[in-house]
């Protein structure tokens, strides 16, 4: 198995001022016949694990879009690995966070931890996007709102040891 320490990864420091943790168990639906998650169910986490880190810096999305005038915040890139399969009962700690803004897109990064196992990564581009003009069925990038980084980027629950 590959313990979290031996990818060159760590558990705590200075990502926790800005990660999302949320607690995942694995239903028998999430599996394959054989018990093991499967692999698209990864990313169904992810996405619900992106919901809760905005919910948690205290914007859901219905609130986003009402506030801040966009129709939502597509992925428009994705990328996984599964390091260490999940499987049936197990229960996944999932650690949120956005790795990158850009001006209109930012990148989450989820890391799936399945006790001191680092069992899946998830790395997630998404466009802040709203309508080109009011009445237009076309969309286009809008430039991410200060306000909307900060509370990203500046919380903390002190839940971490």
């Amino acid at each position: 198995m590959a313990d979290a320490n031996d990818l060159g990864f760590e558990r705590g420091g200075v990502d926790d001022m800005r990660t999302n943790r949320k607690e995942i168990y694995v239903e028998r639906g999430d599996c394959d016949p054989g018990g093991v998650v499967y692999c698209p169910n990864y990313l169904d986490y992810g996405a619900a694990c992106t919901n809760a880190l905005f919910e948690r810096a205290g914007l859901p999305k219905q609130r986003m879009i009402r506030t801040y005038g966009i129709v939502g915040i597509p992925m428009v890139d994705l990328r996984a690995r599964v390091l260490e399969p999940c499987q049936y009962g197990d229960t996944i700690m999932v650690e949120s966070y956005v790795s990158e803004w850009g001006k209109t897109s930012f990148s989450v990064h989820h890391k799936m931890w399945n006790g001191d196992v680092l069992a899946a990564e998830i790395f997630e581009k998404h466009v802040w996007v709203a309508r080109e003009d009011k009445d237009s069925p076309r969309f286009k990038g809008k430039a991410i709102p200060q306000e909307v980084k900060d509370r990203l980027s500046n919380f903390y629950d002190g839940s971490r040891e």
